[in-house]
């Protein structure tokens, strides 16, 4: 079993309204990983995308506060309460972080860890430090969780940042999440780390980022253990991966290493901003039963600017026809993020 990374170019044939005949590239990739394809169409990058003409200015509810749930003094009357199996005291606090359970939860286990007091926190701008403390609380909440349930093995965190991106809040936060049922992306990435691990006695990820470092044009640059570059075969915008070699379990990420993550993703973040880019995704996997051979890797991806009257990044070609079309090359996204880990 080895890993591919291929690359296809198409070319369309038209004639401008000015009748000059002109073709147009499009470059199809396949996802080493997941053998998905996904598009580069060069010539939409020459479009001016609406409302990236500059940072757009802060949502109309950045300063609504006294209608957060999440801002003082409403956070300790308006959410929920931990059990106390998890913890007696209904929160997890660390810093500025507070944890609690989602009123509206998407698995068995499903909580909110807030990493600011802050109500409205624009992109690149939060302190590190924050961030560190709401991942060390993600981590915390995990592992009770999993003392408590130990059929709990599917292990996710997650942050929508802004409500382009899916954020039903504009408070800063992140989803953390525990379920005994594995979602699509799960059931994929670990049978495939297994099947890749009993026929080479390698790990995936790292056999991956062996091959992008000999290649080094996607490569970016690293905090602490954490390696972050652009993905090949891009199924985002501007898709990042911060990947953590070997490690295959967040109770053995070292607790130095949170904040170096949490660094990675602010100079992510830093790098989006440049782009005047206001929204993203942000993912982390693990699967917590003590065999799996699927490493840690975060993915972040840049969705649509929160502002008024944009459109959206899924068009009817990604939901229906499956595959996911980019402006730009990964290669550029690199070379546009590497100043950032300067």
């Amino acid at each position: 079993m080895t890993l591919q990374f291929i690359a296809k170019t198409m070319r369309a044939r038209i004639i401008q309204p000015g009748g000059a005949a002109i073709e147009r590239p499009i470059e199809m990739r396949i996802n080493p990983i997941t053998g998905r394809t996904s598009r580069i169409t060069f010539s939409r990058g020459l479009e001016t995308e609406p409302a990236t003409e500059r940072l757009p200015d802060p949502p109309p509810d950045a300063r609504a506060t006294d209608d957060c749930p999440f801002c003082p003094p409403q956070l300790e009357r308006l959410t929920p309460r931990l059990t106390s199996a998890i913890e007696a005291g209904g929160r997890l606090t660390r810093g500025t972080s507070v944890l609690f359970p989602n009123l509206f939860p998407y698995a068995a286990y499903s909580a909110v860890s807030l990493f600011d007091q802050q109500h409205y926190v624009p992109i690149g701008t939060a302190a590190p430090a924050a961030y560190r403390d709401s991942l060390l609380n993600c981590g915390d909440y995990l592992r009770r969780v999993r003392i408590h349930d130990p059929e709990m093995i599917y292990q996710a965190i997650t942050q929508n940042h802004c409500p382009s991106a899916g954020g039903s809040l504009l408070h800063p936060h992140l989803q953390v999440h525990a379920d005994r049922v594995a979602s699509n992306h799960f059931r994929f990435l670990e049978r495939r780390a297994a099947a890749y691990f009993r026929e080479t006695g390698r790990r995936l990820f790292s056999d991956y980022l062996a091959r992008e470092r000999i290649d080094g044009r996607r490569m970016i640059g690293v905090c602490g253990p954490w390696q972050w570059l652009a993905a090949f075969a891009p199924e985002g915008f501007y898709e990042l991966w911060a990947l953590l070699p070997d490690v295959t379990a967040l109770g053995d990420v070292p607790e130095t290493a949170w904040g170096d993550l949490a660094e990675g993703i602010i100079r992510a973040q830093k790098f989006y901003r440049s782009l005047n880019r206001n929204a993203y995704n942000l993912g982390l996997l693990a699967v917590a039963n003590g065999k799996s051979a699927l490493e840690l890797r975060v993915v972040m991806v840049v969705r649509p600017n929160h502002a008024p009257w944009v459109r959206s990044d899924h068009t009817g070609f990604e939901i229906m026809l499956g595959d996911m079309a980019t402006f730009n090359a990964p290669e550029e996204t690199a070379r546009g993020a590497r100043p950032f880990w300067s």
